[in-house]
């Protein structure tokens, strides 16, 4: 086992990264990043990752580095070895946070492989829990409140938790988003939130597939009234949801199987 691990990669920009290049990343709050799972070699929604990347890298940094550059790195990182991948591409600043030379300055990029991992079974049970994340729309990283709200709802006797903002409404989830159904329409929460790639790529076929699609305000009280609720990141199309907070979903298995078909539709890049 420690053998296989070891073989796993971690680059700057390219090249092996030693730990004094590490260190401002490591103590910092102020950098963006995507996440993503790599099946034979080849990965599902790369332009959505690399997008991701690049808008975040302008608002944070004033610029981005050229999609073909990032991908670039991406591919060296993978190198000749493991088909399969978890990969992470964290983009930051040389100069850290809490200053203002950040601003302005070409970002570096970190990438790191790790094992492949498909989330966890489900169905699950999620707190409904009060919060909004700052910069929704950004994948960033230093959001403490999503490791801490995850851990209220496991001492509550959840599995994860489902953040409701301070107009009642549900968003997302912790790592997740968060999608619903009522038996017809795929139903997606309307909040500020993190268009997630995995959410992008199964809209985008489910449109292909001709299966109806809205953007609603989902609340507690409303749950009640829907079909089939289900989370979805990087790890998998579609887990279900059999509770959000006291109340009780139907756990609906077509509706998985839909939000799954419409993934495996998605072609997939060779880097």
């Amino acid at each position: 086992m420690s053998t296989e691990i070891s073989t796993y990669q971690a680059q700057l920009n390219g090249r092996p990264v030693n730990l004094s290049e590490l260190t401002p990343l490591a103590f910092a709050g102020f950098a963006h990043f995507t996440a993503m799972q790599i099946r034979n070699g080849k990965i599902k929604g790369l332009d959505l990752h690399l997008r991701r990347l690049r808008m975040a890298s302008v608002e944070f940094f004033g610029m981005a580095l050229p999609d073909e550059l990032v991908q670039s790195y991406i591919k060296k990182t993978i190198g000749e070895g493991h088909e399969d991948l978890s990969l992470t591409v964290t983009i930051f600043s040389r100069h850290g946070e809490f200053t203002a030379d950040s601003m302005n300055v070409e970002p570096a990029v970190l990438v790191r492989t790790g094992a492949p991992f498909n989330g966890p079974n489900g169905p699950l049970r999620l707190a409904a829990i009060d919060h909004e994340r700052p910069l929704p729309t950004i994948k960033h990283v230093g959001e403490v409140g999503k490791t801490y709200f995850l851990h209220q709802a496991i001492r509550q006797g959840f599995d994860d938790a489902a953040f409701v903002d301070n107009l009642g409404h549900l968003s997302e989830a912790t790592i997740w988003n968060l999608v619903f159904w009522d038996g017809e329409t795929v139903i997606w929460p309307k909040a500020k939130i993190l268009n997630g790639t995995m959410m992008s790529i199964v809209q985008r076929q489910l449109e292909h597939l001709n299966i109806p699609q809205r953007h609603e305000t989902i609340t507690l009280k409303r749950l009640s009234e829907l079909s089939g609720a289900a989370v979805m990141n990087s790890w998998s199309p579609g887990i279900p949801i059999t509770t959000i907070g006291t109340v009780t979903i139907a756990e609906a298995k077509p509706f998985i199987r839909l939000l799954h078909q419409a993934f495996e539709a998605e072609p997939a890049s060779t880097i």
